[in-house]
């Protein structure tokens, strides 16, 4: 069996669960939860977003999202307004509190990646980012249903792919 540390897989999704927990630790003692955290996010990035399209946003069923939405409203951080196309559509607004507590969260997601990153030098931080926005692009390009890019490099040549058939893990001899 290949040592799963050493692929790359496991240790972006390593990095991303430390991350929240670490998050999550920080954000506790301002009395929200990270799903709240996130709808915010992502009303703030897509503001009147439909009830659906959040749930798609943050990749939960409708009524998870309705009952996240019920309770960002209950706080005064959401507010539900009719769509101006279809009146049975709701769209969804974060208030002026909201906003407050998204840049005030903000601030304490930023220090958590900084202190993350904190060994690495600016250069390789940028290079750290332009790589993984490379892969995110890719990863959306295909999801959307192109071909993945071909490059020049051999499957055995990067971290994480196989060069032989078997395991999907650490490049084997």
């Amino acid at each position: 069996m290949p040592n799963t540390d050493e692929y790359i897989g496991v240790v972006i999704s390593d990095v991303a669960r430390l991350l929240r927990t670490e998050f999550d630790r920080r954000v506790r003692k301002l009395g929200i939860t990270r799903s709240q955290w996130l709808a915010l996010t992502r009303l703030h990035r897509h503001p009147g977003a439909s009830h659906s399209e959040l749930a798609d946003m943050m990749e939960v069923e409708k009524a998870t999202a309705g009952r996240m939405i019920d309770r960002l409203e209950a706080n005064g951080w959401v507010e539900r307004r009719a769509a101006p196309d279809d009146r049975r559509v709701k769209c969804v607004y974060l208030t002026a509190d909201a906003e407050r507590v998204h840049k005030r969260i903000w601030r304490v997601a930023e220090a958590t990646v900084d202190d993350a990153l904190a060994d690495l030098s600016v250069r390789e931080s940028r290079q750290l980012m332009a790589l993984l926005s490379r892969v995110k692009r890719t990863l959306v390009s295909t999801s959307n249903g192109a071909p993945a890019r071909k490059t020049t490099a051999t499957a055995g040549s990067r971290p994480g792919l196989r060069r032989s058939r078997g395991h999907n893990g650490r490049a084997s001899p």
